[in-house]
């Protein structure tokens, strides 16, 4: 990755027409749903009005090239837990919470290093085996201040943090290693978030039963069922990104990211709704915080990153 690569690449400037292309139609299906059948948007609204800001500046960073993509996303899981500490009062320790903190910037830092092994760039091994590294600085930390009291809830919501905010979510900065990572990071921004869309799209035209009314009450299966239909379609819209993709490959991507992306939003619901909030920030206007935006690729992100270097590797060799 890189500007000069970005400029040559067609996949790059597929997904930069795509992104353009379906803030359009989004527009326009907001303001069909508003004008036209009368339905209530005005969160969706301003929640698009941050997307025209928050697309430039993501392709933006992915065209600037590997070592951007990587550091842009390390902050952005760094903040995202700096909302979830600050919501779940882990804030207050701050020697555990700048361990999490420490440990989330290991991700990027592993991320941006070659494998001494083959000089791959990523350091693959460590990146899988930080969890351990981590988690046992964590669980050092009462022990050394010779403390039991109250320490068992945030060692609980200390490691929880880094693994789910930070390391899974640092699956996707890695994947700006990968040889064909345009395809990769392009597909899962745009596929994870059309997911969103058809499911709110689908909810609202044709919603009528409830999906999980205590976890995420305005959700629907009937939204479900129209965003998985829609994330299993795109893969084979898209398959000429995927050279090396056969009908196996868009199926279970398909799958990944049209269970798992709706997955990862209950999964933030749940949380939110045990510490009795409504979003995990105010920093992004219509969206929440930021863990509200990405709460679906947090839990797509790793389960498509195995599932590619398992059936393709991230560099295969030409």
């Amino acid at each position: 990755m890189s500007p000069t690569t970005a400029l040559q690449s067609p996949v790059f400037l597929f997904y930069l027409a795509l992104a353009v292309g379906l803030l359009v139609v989004a527009g326009v299906i907001l303001a069909a749903l508003k004008w036209g059948l009368r339905k209530n948007v005005g969160h969706a609204w301003t929640a698009y009005c941050a997307w025209l800001f928050m697309v430039p500046l993501l392709l933006l960073v992915f065209f600037l090239g590997r070592e951007a993509a990587i550091v842009f996303l390390t902050l952005v899981a760094i903040f995202g837990f700096k909302e979830f500490a600050r919501v779940s009062g882990l804030y207050e320790d701050w020697i555990i919470t700048g361990a999490v903190y420490l440990g989330i910037s290991a991700t990027g830092i592993v991320s941006l290093m070659a494998d001494p092994a083959d000089g791959q760039p990523g350091w693959y091994g460590l990146f899988m085996a930080l969890p351990v590294f981590v988690i046992a600085a964590i669980l050092v930390i009462p022990v050394a201040r010779n403390r039991a009291q109250g320490q068992l809830p945030l060692l609980a919501l200390a490691i929880f943090g880094f693994v789910y905010f930070g390391w899974m979510f640092g699956h996707l900065a890695y994947l700006a290693n990968s040889t064909h990572a345009y395809s990769y990071l392009g597909y899962l921004v745009v596929a994870v978030e059309l997911n969103d869309v058809a499911a709110y799209t689908c909810g609202k035209l044709f919603g009528r039963h409830l999906l999980r009314s205590n976890i995420s009450p305005k959700k629907t299966w009937e939204g479900a069922i129209g965003a998985l239909a829609v994330s299993c379609l795109l893969p084979w819209a898209v398959l000429f990104t995927f050279p090396q993709f056969d009908a196996r490959d868009c199926l279970l991507v398909g799958l990944i990211v049209g269970i798992g992306g709706q997955l990862g939003d209950l999964v933030v619901s749940v949380i939110k709704r045990g510490l009795r909030i409504k979003d995990m920030g105010a920093t992004i206007p219509g969206h929440g915080g930021i863990l509200d935006r990405i709460d679906s690729l947090i839990y797509v992100a790793p389960l498509f990153f195995h599932y590619i270097r398992y059936r393709h590797d991230l560099n295969p060799l030409p």
